[in-house]
């Protein structure tokens, strides 16, 4: 069986190179607004009976001027899924609960209703196999059809780059993933959700990891230019409460339906890392 440990290593190092560019990335946009708005770094240990070993992670928060606020957490938590769960898990199963997993998760809410929310995440799991999972949607309380195109566009050249047929693949995913059944919405204009591209050597390792690289960069690249295009836009205080009644359904989603809460619930995670992705303000009508 392949030791996924040096694997794991390099998945977390780029994992957190991302984040502090991610970070330094929207800092500067702080900047530009007049904000002295910077993260806060808190790091959070994992607990499990038995494991002397659990990992943990850093949570970073930041709460601004046009970001609302914005969490870009990032993890490597080793340890056994609880009974029951495990057989939920790809490659795991009650009689080997084993895994190890890295990634980074990135939830916005903005201030501002015409920039729109957006998540992120990508990942690096090992079972009795490994793989890797991922991806970003857009959520705009107000959506506007050339932020939507750029955002898509950006995610499909990064698939064209590696597979012609990913682009179509992960955004269908994403559009049947990111969907709210007992509303019958969708939470926002999509994007691209992937999992499970299976590690089944170092060659196939290799391709998923820079395939899952480029996506952060992707989305580095793109969201940056959405926010800058409609921070300062003015807004009304219908507007406003059009984005708090919005956040209701973005809320829904992630306590009802979303895999990552789960996961991070299930397998001992920060409770304030997990339940960062809520936004700060909400209205149910």
């Amino acid at each position: 069986m392949t030791d996924w440990t040096p694997h794991t290593v390099r998945a977390r190092d780029w994992f957190e190179t991302l984040r502090d560019s991610i970070c330094a990335e929207f800092e500067a946009i702080e900047r530009e607004a007049g904000s002295d708005a910077a993260f806060e770094y808190t790091p959070w240990r994992r607990e499990e009976e038995g494991n002397d070993d659990p990992g943990g992670g850093t949570r970073a928060v930041m709460k601004g001027q046009v970001f609302e606020k914005v969490g870009v957490n990032v993890s490597t938590v080793h340890g056994n899924f609880a009974p029951g769960f495990a057989a939920s898990i790809n490659g795991a199963s009650d009689d080997s609960p084993g895994f190890t997993a890295t990634g980074i998760s990135l939830v916005a809410h903005m201030a501002n209703p015409h920039v729109p929310a957006v998540h992120m995440n990508t990942r690096f799991l090992t079972t009795s196999t490994a793989w890797f999972g991922g991806g970003a949607d857009l959520n705009p309380p107000i959506p506007y059809e050339d932020d939507t195109a750029e955002f898509h566009a950006a995610f499909r050249a990064a698939c064209a780059g590696h597979n012609p047929t990913y682009y179509d693949r992960f955004s269908k995913w994403a559009d049947e993933y990111f969907f709210i059944p007992h509303r019958g919405v969708h939470r926002g204009v999509g994007g691209i959700f992937y999992d499970h591209l299976e590690c089944t050597d170092d060659s196939a390792w290799d391709r998923n990891f820079a395939f899952t690289q480029d996506v952060g960069r992707a989305f580095l690249d793109v969201f940056p230019k959405l926010v800058r295009r409609r921070m300062a836009t003015a807004f009304t205080p219908a507007e406003k409460q059009q984005q708090l009644e919005w956040r209701g359904r973005y809320a829904e989603f992630n306590l009802v339906y979303d895999r990552g809460t789960l996961f991070g619930l299930k397998t001992g995670g920060n409770i304030d890392a997990i339940l960062m992705s809520l936004p700060p303000e909400v209205i149910w009508t």
